[in-house]
């Protein structure tokens, strides 16, 4: 119902920056939230951030001040600028959109786009 198609991401120093996007393909729904996660190797993905149709964001604490979300809703398309990239930043970044169904919260993923930030 949901397929969200994910680019941007790639190798950058340390200090430097990259835009991630991510595109939803979703006939007949509307979308409301839109969101990134990330994961590292052996550890649980983590919310980095995330966005409602009308504009209000949400960021990890982590990541407050260094990335920025963004969206246009006529392109059902999410936007993660990330700033003063870390090496603790390297991880595969999914795209999120979490749909209310009758039977509780449905989770669409993106394939994932790895970043990676050397030192």
């Amino acid at each position: 119902q949901v397929h969200l198609v994910e680019s941007g991401g790639g190798l950058v120093q340390a200090g430097g920056s990259l835009r991630l996007s991510c595109t939803a393909s979703a006939s007949s729904i509307n979308i409301d939230a839109m969101a990134w996660y990330r994961q590292v190797p052996g550890k649980e993905r983590e919310l980095v951030a995330r966005i409602t149709r009308g504009g209000d964001t949400g960021y990890a604490a982590s990541m407050q001040g260094r990335f920025t979300i963004a969206r246009d809703n006529a392109k059902n398309t999410v936007y993660l600028q990330m700033n003063s990239l870390k090496p603790e930043d390297t991880a595969v970044y999914y795209c999120n959109v979490p749909l209310t169904t009758p039977w509780g919260i449905k989770n669409y993923w993106g394939q994932g786009t790895q970043v990676t930030v050397s030192s």
